[in-house]
């Protein structure tokens, strides 16, 4: 039995091709139900985020095989055309767990050595084993991915400073606002790295968060930690007029603010500056709102370009992270023999 993985991300694919073959939270537990059915692996685990989407499985049949019946198992389920095949890539053992090991700390993230992919692979590898779909090959994988992740957070300094999709929005906006004091925040859609986002600009001045979500009840819980406004989701847009930055994220399988939709609204405005920050997949705003004047819209591609400076520092400790990585990953791979009797 070999683990192996499958995928696509934002070293491999820009946005347009990843929210294509991104998987829905509520049908990622039929997808793998469909995986063990069409006996392409015995054990699976899905992990689709904002910068990536990749299958881990394990299958007795020969791996390169395995890989195969995996990109076409990806793209079909999509509906997507086998000429995409090249955009993804496929691992085996060791390659596998060493890839599995890097995402789980932060290594292969656009923000390098940033922590929510560690929560988000966490979530991915729950859901799986919640549904009965990993066993004893991928619940080894997985646990020690994450203690990895954590002995490379304890010995290293790839964390030092402040990086994540947050810090880097934060830098954003004060380049537009100059400042964030007395600025409004919209936030649609109330998942983890929403809710980041909107602490980081709370501690960097930003007066009032409105939060809504199609679970009104998520919405209230998630404001009610950030001591703002929960609104219900039909009611966002006539917020338009008085927030200065909103951030998206919901799981819409298509956008939910188009060029038409807004341009009344900006009239509304008077043209002040509006920072539309989408970091959905797919996207929830159209690109092509980025032509309006005063309309600022970042996907969270162009977030990436904010980090070089901030990464330099994170960059000298790759080395160090790689090496513990091989070497937990053969430990993983030949355990030592038991001691003599």
């Amino acid at each position: 039995m070999a683990v192996v993985v499958v995928g696509l991300s934002h070293n491999t694919a820009p946005v347009a091709i990843r929210e294509r073959l991104s998987f829905p939270e509520t049908a990622i537990p039929s997808a793998l139900a469909q995986l063990r059915a069409q006996a392409l692996a015995e054990e699976s685990v899905i992990l689709s985020t904002c910068n990536r989407v990749e299958i881990y499985a394990a299958a007795p049949r020969a791996p390169q095989r395995t890989l195969a019946a995996l990109r076409d198992f990806l793209l079909s389920y999509h509906g997507l055309d086998p000429n995409l095949a090249p955009e993804l890539y496929g691992w085996h053992e060791p390659q596998s767990l060493e890839h599995l090991f890097r995402v789980a700390s932060g290594l292969d993230s656009m923000m390098l050595g940033e922590t929510e992919i560690l929560g988000q692979l966490k979530r991915a590898y729950a859901l799986a084993l919640r549904h009965h779909h990993t066993g004893r090959h991928l619940n080894k994988a997985f646990q020690r991915a994450f203690n990895v992740a954590k002995q490379i957070r304890t010995e290293t300094s790839i964390q030092r400073g402040s990086i994540s999709v947050g810090s880097v929005v934060v830098d954003l906006a004060e380049k537009i606002f100059s400042s964030l004091a007395g600025r409004a925040v919209l936030v649609i859609g109330a998942g983890d790295i929403s809710g980041k986002t909107a602490r980081a600009l709370l501690s960097r001045g930003a007066s009032e968060v409105i939060v809504t979500n199609r679970s009104f009840d998520r919405a209230a819980a998630l404001a009610a930690e950030l001591e703002g406004k929960a609104i219900p989701f039909d009611d966002w847009v006539g917020e338009f007029g008085r927030i200065d930055i909103a951030v998206s994220s919901t799981s819409a399988p298509h956008y939910i603010l188009d060029r038409p939709r807004l341009e009344p609204l900006m009239r509304l405005r008077r043209q002040r500056p509006l920072l539309l920050i989408d970091i959905a997949v797919p996207r929830d705003i159209d690109p092509d709102v980025n032509r309006m004047d005063n309309v600022f819209l970042y996907n969270i591609d162009d977030l990436q370009t904010i980090t070089e400076a901030a990464l330099r520092q994170r960059r000298q400790e790759i080395a160090l992270c790689n090496e513990l990585i091989r070497k937990r990953v053969q430990g993983l791979l030949d355990p030592a023999p038991p001691p003599f009797p």
